[in-house]
């Protein structure tokens, strides 16, 4: 006798962030409070490793919105028949939790958020501080519009205003959080202005080296900002910020026999350690039966290519991969850190990659 699949709901969801340690009791009673599911459009859909997929029926999009899953909510910036790359989501909620929980809100505290989205987290910090101290900004007019649809109906109406959240808000002074829901590749240092002394910053940053990262930064009485990273975060990129995963390539390839396995580079504190290293190089990868094969390319034309257990091909001007491998063996000698050991320093002359200590800043190898 077969039974029917149960499809998940949303009080499990909420359970499984609460017992996983990710929502104290104040934050459980919000996201108990907000369903999901009045934040995601009927069409959407789930996010694989190498495309989106349209989600059909009921029951699947139920499944996929009480899930901890992103939910894919636009395609190609809203354009019909685009090559279907993901463009705005609703964000997974375990990340949501986390997010929030970093970004340390206390009753009466405003709070900027940068990329309204489906207005999910929007709805949730109304729920915790009252709509009149919540302010939340989303450059595309159709999902600031749907965003603000979807909060009317479900009872929230926060400050919402449609243009670039790269740039301050225009005569709203100083708030005491901010909280970026796309990813951006720098902090804009005008966002630092956004937010009081002893305010913080909790923004997924788009790192070249592979991988995003999550970072909390507090502002500093002298207008600049310091703070640890948090672990893994890949969200889709602010627009103005985005990049074409790889520079184009030039020369031809030269063989060299297989070094360091290029699955051991596929470690966030490595990103980390090897972004600040090497300013500039991208590098992307895809998995394999025997480990990885990666690609990493520099805007003056150098490349390299490795798969484990087979040779390295490097191209262009010098020898990217003897450059990496270096990298790698700094950071073995340094103790192989975890990402929460490494942490960034934003000012208005840039950004400085420190380790375990703010004045340990990693200085670039090049230049």
């Amino acid at each position: 006798m077969s039974t029917a699949r149960q499809v998940p709901t949303y009080p499990d969801l909420v359970q499984a962030l609460a017992d996983r340690g990710l929502l104290d009791a104040r934050w459980r009673r919000v996201f108990d409070a907000v369903p999901r599911s009045r934040f995601v459009p009927a069409r959407v859909w789930r996010q694989l490793a190498d495309r989106c997929v349209p989600v059909v029926g009921t029951d699947a999009w139920l499944a996929l919105v009480n899930s901890d899953e992103p939910v894919v909510t636009q395609l190609d910036d809203g354009a019909e028949g685009g090559p279907g790359v993901a463009t705005s989501s609703n964000s997974m909620p375990s990340m949501v939790a986390r997010m929030l929980g970093l970004l340390d809100v206390q009753d009466e505290h405003r709070v900027l958020e940068v990329g309204t989205g489906t207005g999910y987290v929007a709805a949730l910090l109304c729920e915790r501080l009252g709509e009149g101290l919540v302010h939340s900004v989303e450059l595309d007019p159709a999902v600031a519009r749907q965003a603000a649809e979807a909060l009317a109906q479900a009872g929230y109406r926060p400050h919402l205003r449609v243009g670039d959240g790269e740039q301050p808000w225009p005569g709203l002074g100083p708030v005491d959080r901010l909280i970026a829901t796309c990813a951006l590749r720098h902090v804009p240092y005008a966002l630092l202005r956004q937010v009081r002394p002893g305010g913080v910053i909790v923004a997924p940053l788009a790192r070249e080296f592979w991988s995003g990262a999550l970072v909390q930064l507090r502002i500093q009485v002298d207008g600049t900002a310091t703070g640890p990273f948090c672990g893994g975060a890949t969200y889709m990129p602010m627009r103005s910020h985005r990049a074409p995963d790889l520079h184009h390539v030039q020369g031809k390839g030269r063989a060299r026999a297989a070094g360091l396995d290029p699955a051991r580079l596929l470690d966030l504190g490595f990103a980390l350690y090897a972004g600040a290293r090497l300013p500039g190089v991208r590098l992307i990868h895809q998995n394999t039966p025997e480990g990885a094969q990666v690609w990493a390319t520099r805007e003056d034309g150098a490349a390299a290519t490795a798969v484990t257990g087979e040779e390295v091909w490097q191209y262009g001007p010098g020898l990217l991969w003897e450059e990496i491998e270096q990298a790698w063996w700094e950071y073995e000698t340094a103790g192989r850190p975890d990402a929460q050991q490494f942490g960034l320093t934003v000012t208005d002359r840039g950004h400085h990659v420190w380790l375990r200590d703010p004045r340990e800043v990693i200085r670039p190898a090049r230049g």
